[in-house]
């Protein structure tokens, strides 16, 4: 979709800020590495993919991670269904906006989520979870967050109520693992074993990034 924004919505990877589920298998340090790392593909696959605007929706400072050519949108609100309502209507007009917890993205399938975004009123890719790792608008409406349950396995259908209710026309992705436990890390990795998040984790198994 030509005028649509592509955006992440992320945390930045301050030890003890990000990944905590990770610890104690992990250091808070390594924990955040990991982080930066899978946040970092999933900025190299939205920077591949034609977009008329690129943007981070941003907890924390940008650092050296962040790559030319995104727009920097500070984060609004206490949760996950504010934060979220607050950056479409912040990006305004036609956006879709995925999470940092899926570092396999590609451009390909990014590509094809804006493309249904132009023929349909609102994207859902489903997370293995019960959650998702995308969500799209043609339009900013923050009745379509407000108050769906975030971070459970009921999200993805109580969001598709929701954007149903309001009698907008939904096309859902191909269904993706995000991490959120050591176990899901390992699990995402083995399904992108070239990206650097995998690489980042194998040499942490390896014990050559330092806790």
């Amino acid at each position: 979709m030509k005028r649509a924004t592509l955006a992440v919505i992320a945390k930045s990877p301050v030890p003890g800020a990000v990944k905590t589920r990770l610890c104690p298998r992990l250091s808070p340090a390594q924990a955040a590495a990991l982080a930066e790392a899978a946040l970092s593909d999933t900025l190299e696959a939205v920077g591949d993919t034609p977009a008329a605007r690129r943007a981070i929706v941003l907890a924390g400072p940008a650092g050296l991670w962040l790559p030319e050519g995104f727009d920097v949108i500070p984060q609004r609100g206490d949760t996950l269904d504010e934060r979220l309502a607050a950056a479409f209507e912040d990006l305004a007009g036609p956006a879709l906006i995925l999470g940092m917890d899926t570092p396999q993205v590609s451009p390909p399938l990014l590509a094809r989520a804006l493309h249904a975004l132009h023929a349909h009123d609102a994207v859902l890719g489903p997370a293995v979870d019960g959650g998702y790792w995308t969500i799209g608008l043609r339009r900013p409406d923050p009745g379509a967050l407000l108050g769906v349950p975030m971070s459970s396995a009921r999200t993805l259908t109580a969001q598709r109520i929701r954007l149903r209710s309001l009698g907008l026309a939904v096309a859902e992705l191909e269904t993706l693992m995000d991490f959120d436990t050591f176990e899901d890390a390992l699990h995402v990795a083995g399904d992108a074993p070239d990206t650097r998040f995998a690489r980042t984790l194998r040499s942490l198994v390896s014990g050559r990034v330092a806790a």
